[in-house]
């Protein structure tokens, strides 16, 4: 059946494409359900199936062959000899088929993968969105936006996509780049006159875009409109988009309100400061990949000083890794304490529980009535305005919050819109939480 189907395909195909990719085709099985052939690697099974699946299943359809299921897999005891084109061939300096253009991007971190994402609360939207998107999973739209702080793993998620795609797609073009690198590309190609140039890569030969950082787009008046173009044309086409900034679209200042619109117009989802269970997670997964044993004890002590930036968490574990092996000492509490005094700043000290106890003693009421189930009004203001400082002063979760006031995230989410209302409306309300702020602001920043 293959052998008959082959010659079909040889008369369908130019001379090139059948010598490149369907001779060394083998096949491994065959019955009057399904053919089983087999390539060389991964990458030749990935693409054939992309590209030459259809017109092998029209040649079985020819055959009289309609039921019959393809499959492809590697062949690893095969011969692995690469197929030349044939001898005197003028054809191609590219591969058949291959799409005009190629993929363009910064330097991909090697860690940075799915597989080295630590999966948390904080960030359990904004991983499975990026798979989606990567495995052209399109449940979730063809269009994403990933907001977050820095050091919070929306770099590490962009990497994973671009590593996903590029290794079982090979064939993808992937534009992978910054905002400034795409203000520079405009820039450079409007001084060159090289803009047709600039349209043809971002307009005609682009399948998967990666835009990180957009925030810097704000005031960038041309650079807003060209961005914009290449929107409509890949969103129209049914491309994959993905965005990463510090702030969500509707906060970015100075961008015109129909970009803003383009921005917003696919998924917008955010990854939070990880909550204590995701940092142990994290810290374990980084001393493992560091070669560092770390008793639960350190790793607690860990989880508990570094808060938000986890680039911070990867500088404690090599710094105590450092430390380690330069005193040929195992690591203990006192080396960590150590490392740990030279990395967080005396704004990273505060925290919900410095920040649940002062505003007790400013209310004069207790640390212990703040956690009770109370609801009297004299405890649950001081808790809520608590509550509502923790997250407006500090990198933690909702649920690390929650936790030292013995409630859940839900309860931290209503305290902060409470006394955001509260504010909008009273005066007094307003002035007595600016006064803590400031207190707060003085002694710890």
């Amino acid at each position: 059946m293959w052998d008959q189907a082959k010659k079909l395909l040889n008369d369908k195909l130019p001379e090139s494409a059948y010598a490149l990719w369907i001779d060394p085709i083998q096949c491994l099985h065959e019955d009057d359900t399904t053919l089983e052939l087999s390539g060389p690697d991964r990458f030749f099974c990935n693409w054939v199936t992309e590209n030459y699946l259809a017109t092998i299943q029209e040649s079985l359809n020819s055959l009289g062959k309609r039921e019959i299921a393809v499959r492809f897999r590697v062949n690893r005891t095969g011969d692995q000899t690469p197929r030349l084109l044939p001898t005197g061939s003028k054809e191609q300096l590219r591969l058949p088929a291959m799409p005009p253009g190629r993929s363009s991007m910064r330097t991909l971190h090697p860690r940075y993968t799915f597989d080295e994402f630590v999966v948390g609360e904080s960030n359990f939207l904004p991983h499975s969105a990026c798979e989606a998107m990567a495995r052209s999973d399109f449940s979730l739209g063809h269009c994403l936006y990933v907001e977050a702080g820095t050091g919070l793993g929306k770099s590490h998620l962009t990497h994973a996509v671009a590593h996903y795609i590029l290794n079982q797609s090979p064939g993808t073009r992937l534009h992978y780049l910054t905002a400034q690198q795409f203000t520079g590309e405009l820039v450079n190609g409007i001084r060159k006159n090289t803009m047709d140039q600039f349209k043809e890569k971002y307009h005609h030969q682009c399948d998967v875009l990666l835009v990180e950082d957009v925030h810097a787009f704000a005031g960038k008046t041309r650079t807003q409109e060209e961005v914009g173009g290449v929107l409509d044309l890949l969103m129209d086409r049914g491309k994959r988009i993905i965005f990463t900034g510090t702030v969500a679209p509707k906060d970015i200042p100075d961008i015109d309100p129909a970009f803003r619109s383009r921005l917003s117009a696919g998924l917008v989802t955010t990854i939070n400061p990880p909550d204590l269970r995701t940092r142990i997670m994290i810290i374990r997964r980084k001393a493992e990949n560091s070669g560092l044993a770390l008793s639960e004890e350190l790793v607690e002590y860990l989880a508990q000083h570094i808060r938000g930036d986890i680039r911070q968490v990867e500088s404690a574990i090599v710094g105590l890794k450092a430390a380690s092996c330069m005193r040929r000492k195992v690591v203990d509490l006192a080396m960590v304490k150590e490392v740990v005094a030279g990395i967080i700043t005396r704004a990273q000290a505060l925290s919900a529980e410095v920040i649940r106890d002062f505003v007790a003693r400013e209310f004069r009421t207790k640390v212990v009535e703040m956690q009770s189930p109370t609801r009297k009004k004299a405890v649950a203001f001081p808790r809520q305005v608590a509550m509502f400082l923790a997250r407006k002063l500090t990198g933690q979760g909702l649920a690390d919050i929650g936790s030292a006031f013995n409630r859940d995230h839900s309860t931290v989410v209503h305290s902060v819109r409470v006394i955001t209302e509260a504010m909008a409306r009273n005066a007094s309300v307003r002035g007595q939480v600016e006064h803590l702020t400031e207190k707060l602001k003085k002694q710890y920043f």
